[in-house]
């Protein structure tokens, strides 16, 4: 059901009082929460739940105004569809219809003439219409503080009424108008927001400006790092159950082999014939961990999530932009082209003896991207760079893996690899793959909805055109990595006629290759602040959002120096 911003709205459409406070505090905060139902948790967060632990258990009982009778109720649900508000109200004192609506607050009260902030005023403020809309006198509200065990009171005089009704009402519009409001510019709001790694407020100014030749400082809000990560499961047979707060992992046996708390884990990772319980499962996807499904071999198969991203209006954009020809083509081109000068930044890192007419080339494939009419033409660029990139790059093999063969490369093959540094490209690949998919996902994408690469059953084309310029970065580096200092060696691989693949041991050392990669912090070549790879691809996610939702001129490329 639509509704107005003026009407009455249905019990669906209610939006919940603490929205207001968002909205107070800042618009597009409200938006990502509300509307795109964003949230992450940081320190502030968790202790605003802890001071509310015992009010949130429902307790007592709120009598009718016309009963003269004292009374305390806790976890007090309300609701009113003319005022187009919910809630649920921690504390409520009264005697003889008039009562007292509370509301506890972690902390301690700030140091302004009213001793609270606008925000919180207008959430209790809520809470004293929804009161009086249902028959009860309220004049003034309690702001409570948990930390110093203070009460503040608020009177509900007609300026904090009229500015109360009035949130109310923009917040509404905001919420239907179907367009994020824009970041708050330099803003020491954003210092104790859970959501800045997500809204990326001085990232999405900063590019914005630059394309109009301002220059703007970036904070450093966002994590370097995300200290929960991916649970690998490549036991054959074996299956993650749930005990309490903890994943349990056991064999065929019934032996256990691993156990993890669920605040330690991103993703659960199962690889091959690796069973899940519905116990499990159905935490997993409570608490938006994705489960992800590859093969044996490391080929994505599928992500199970709970309901999925709330954020429809990214994803008419990506079905949009997908459509629309012009726009595929130029994501693409800077894709590819970011590629190709990763691939050359690569060879000039790690070749021993990198060939100056190979760099020249790959300059000018880089350079040839801008001037490609179509995607095939742009297929073609990439080709031709990529024949010049892998003819060059056994140079970057040391010398020692290369001698008795075993790590001999002279060109990429698949489906299925015949050496085993093909083998090797190919599993990290798929690896690859997978953690930009799972990025996306959480984004609010499709990533099977590509610009690139061409929808086909079971591919996740959008995940296979961002790894594009991660590719080199993360995957290559990887590979050339394992092989130099011996994470594998030549005795790691099973060969046969159908091609060459990883035994067992030998995988499972090179996920942990792969992940201590994406642990490595680095200093972003946009942004300029450290971040792990991890949260380069994340970030990377979601500037492709605010590009295709309108919020940025450009995608901008990730290169690296």
């Amino acid at each position: 059901m639509r509704w107005s911003a003026d009407e009455p709205a249905g019990a669906e459409s209610l939006l919940p009082v603490r929205m207001l406070n968002e909205f107070a505090y800042c618009p597009r905060l409200f938006y990502l929460e509300h509307v795109e139902q964003e949230f992450e948790d940081n320190a502030f967060t968790v202790e605003g739940r802890l001071a509310h632990r015992r009010v949130d258990v429902k307790g007592g009982q709120v009598p009718s105004p016309e009963e003269d009778r004292p009374f305390t109720a806790r976890a007090v649900e309300l609701s009113s569809a003319q005022l187009g508000i919910s809630a649920k109200i921690d504390l409520v004192d009264g005697e003889g219809g008039r009562v007292e609506p509370v509301d506890y607050k972690r902390g301690r009260p700030p140091e302004n003439a009213q001793r609270s902030w606008e925000p919180e005023r207008i959430q209790l403020c809520a809470y004293g219409l929804l009161l009086r809309e249902h028959g009860y006198t309220c004049d003034r509200g309690i702001l409570y503080f948990a930390e110093s065990k203070t009460r503040v009171p608020v009177p509900f005089d007609d300026l904090l009424v009229e500015r109360t009704r009035q949130v109310i009402r923009d917040a509404r519009a905001t919420a239907l108008a179907g367009r994020i409001p824009p970041p708050l510019k330099a803003s020491p709001k954003c210092e104790g927001c859970s959501l800045h790694a997500i809204c990326l407020p001085d990232e999405v100014n900063a590019i914005a400006d630059s394309a109009h030749g301002e220059e703007r400082p970036v904070r450093h809000f966002v994590p370097s790092r995300d200290d929960a990560r991916p649970l690998y499961v490549s036991e054959q047979g074996a299956k993650v159950g749930i005990s309490g707060e903890v994943l349990v992992v056991t064999g065929r046996d019934r032996q256990e082999l691993a156990r993890t708390r669920l605040l330690d884990v991103s993703q659960v990772v199962l690889m091959g014939n690796v069973q899940v319980s519905a116990q499990a499962a159905r935490e997993l996807m409570g608490r938006n961990v994705p489960i992800c499904w590859m093969t044996h071999g490391g080929w994505l198969v599928g992500l199970s999530e709970g309901l999925g991203h709330g954020n429809v209006e990214l994803r008419r954009a990506q079905f949009r932009a997908a459509e629309d020809e012009a726009t595929s083509l130029r994501l693409s081109k800077r894709l590819v082209r970011a590629k190709i000068l990763n691939c050359r930044t690569l060879l000039r890192r790690n070749h021993e003896r990198v060939p100056e007419a190979g760099l020249r080339e790959l300059s000018a494939m880089a350079e040839a991207c801008e001037q490609a009419a179509s995607a095939e033409a742009l297929l073609g660029v990439e080709g031709n760079a990529a024949r010049v990139y892998f003819r060059e790059f056994a140079g970057m093999i040391r010398e020692p893996a290369r001698s008795g063969m075993e790590f001999d490369f002279s060109c990429r093959t698949r489906r299925p690899p015949k050496d085993p540094v093909n083998a090797l490209l190919s599993f990290v690949y798929a690896l690859l793959a997978r953690e930009v998919a799972v990025a996306l996902k959480i984004t609010g994408f499709d990533p099977l909805l590509g610009f690139y690469h061409r929808p086909r059953f079971g591919r996740p084309a959008l995940a296979l055109d961002v790894m594009e310029e991660l590719r080199p970065l993360l995957a290559d580096s990887t590979v050339i990595t394992a092989i130099n200092t011996g994470v594998v060696r030549g005795r790691d691989f099973v060969r046969s006629t159908l091609g060459v693949a990883l035994r067992d041991e030998a995988r499972r050392e090179v996920i942990r290759a792969w992940e201590r990669r994406l642990r490595e912090e680095v200093t972003h070549p946009v942004f300029g602040y450290r971040v792990s790879y991890r949260r380069v691809i994340e970030i990377q996610a979601r500037l492709l959002a605010r590009h295709l939702l309108g919020e940025i001129p450009e995608y901008p490329e990730l290169r690296t120096r």
